[in-house]
């Protein structure tokens, strides 16, 4: 019978080279239970066994006519569709979406789906995904590298830790502040208070305008309100804006039996889930431009519950399943392993913290939800953020080569803020 992990072409061939001289000089009898053996290692037929143990050689020959193609057009213009639906995730998270997407996609009548269609995006391994992404996307331009922002001043009454990365439970979250101030942090501006779930990569976002206690409390009020599952544990960096008195106050008030810790002082991978997030969902978007007027506010929450709906119910998130730590001439190796890719709902609805009606509620908002359309209306209402007025002068929000130049800069403020994130029909966000 056949092995579950049947052996490759070349191990079957190196396996032979190694019994054919036993095979050559063995009697009848041996040779008979031999091929048994043979056959039931390799899974090859019988005589095939006698013909290639009885050759000249084992060595393979040169293929003489290439293979037909087994995905056509079709499975690449599927593919290019599904592929920009999810805002170009890489193989490992596209790949396990790929048929639920597709027939999610045909129901809202975004892509002609057909059996042999579906066959094919079932059948198609992560390789052979990952294979036909770069012949479709080759021309296009990827996001930036940017490192994230430095760390502010701590407050040293909440005790340091680390979530670990293995954290089952929903409900321990990272949280940052990313500033949306331009080129100088002079005046009020907006900012974006994001939260990252570490055990289902769930992501809430909030636009803050200025770092009061008050705007705080009513960012997180609005996350709490939001999000479908108990807040077990808030982690932020060591900014001022988390760590005070009334801040704290309200935490422990408002959310039952919350947790509170910090990461390390100047060590970002204590955060490293919301600094990633940080950079993918907040940077990428909106680069470094000032936002400081209600009205970049209102949008900015506007967007972000577009961004909420899409990111946390369609966009598959790998997980760290196995991190193995090696020494090898004297440094530390450490060698990582994901799981099979997975959108934030998934993964929440395998826990116990949704009851069953929650499910059912998430399940029918994501099943009339087209995420080809709510994509389109979030760069939509990103682009309509770069047409709003500053409160405060182009020369006081943007630095300047020279003066000459002070007249350009209403007219290429938007194309400045374009540079350092991606185009609307480029983008490739990062995992």
């Amino acid at each position: 019978m056949p092995t579950e992990e049947q052996m490759t072409i070349d191990e079957r061939r190196k396996y032979l080279k190694l019994m054919q001289p036993r095979y050559r000089v063995a009697a009848r009898a041996e040779q008979s239970r031999l091929l048994t053996e043979m056959q039931t290692i390799t899974t090859l037929e019988r005589k095939r066994l006698i013909r290639l143990l009885n050759g000249k050689t084992l060595n393979r020959h040169a293929r003489q006519h290439q293979r037909g193609a087994t995905y056509t057009h079709h499975f690449d213009d599927a593919l290019r569709v599904l592929a920009e639906t999810l805002d170009y995730v890489c193989a490992e998270r596209l790949q396990p979406a790929l048929p639920t997407l597709a027939e999610h996609l045909a129901a809202h009548d975004e892509l002609e789906l057909n059996p042999a269609l579906l066959h094919q995006l079932k059948s198609a391994s992560i390789s052979t995904v990952r294979r036909h992404l770069a012949r479709i996307r080759q021309d296009q331009l990827r996001l930036p590298r940017t490192h994230p922002m430095r760390g502010r001043t701590v407050a040293r009454d909440i005790p340091m830790r680390r979530i670990p990365w293995d954290e089952a439970m929903p409900g321990h979250c990272e949280t940052d502040l990313v500033h949306h101030c331009g080129a100088t942090a002079a005046g009020d501006y907006v900012h974006t208070l994001q939260m990252i779930d570490v055990a289902t990569g769930w992501s809430e976002r909030v636009a803050v305008f200025g770092r009061s206690q008050r705007a705080m409390e009513q960012a997180f009020r609005r996350i709490q309100a939001r999000v479908p599952f108990a807040i077990l544990e808030i982690h932020p960096d060591n900014g001022n804006e988390f760590l005070n008195h009334h801040l704290v106050r309200f935490f422990h008030e408002t959310v039952k039996d919350v947790q509170l810790s910090r990461s390390r002082p100047y060590q970002k991978n204590d955060n490293r889930l919301v600094e990633q997030k940080n950079h993918t969902l907040v940077r990428a978007f909106f680069g470094a431009a000032r936002f400081d007027t209600t009205a970049h506010y209102d949008l900015l929450n506007t967007l972000y519950d577009k961004m909420w709906l899409y990111y946390n119910f369609f966009q598959p998130v790998l997980h760290l399943q196995e991190k193995q730590r090696t020494e090898r001439a004297g440094a530390l190796h450490f060698r990582r392993k994901w799981d099979v890719a997975q959108t934030p709902l998934e993964r929440l609805c395998a826990t116990s913290a949704l009851d069953d009606g929650g499910k059912a509620r998430v399940h029918a908002l994501r099943h009339q939800t087209n995420p080809r359309k709510l994509r389109a209306e979030i760069y939509q209402l990103r682009d309509q953020l770069f047409d709003l007025p500053l409160a405060r002068r182009p020369q006081e929000s943007w630095l300047i080569p020279d003066q000459d130049d002070a007249d350009l800069i209403p007219n290429t403020r938007k194309e400045q803020a374009r540079s350092v994130t991606f185009s609307f029909d480029r983008a490739i966000p990062l995992r």
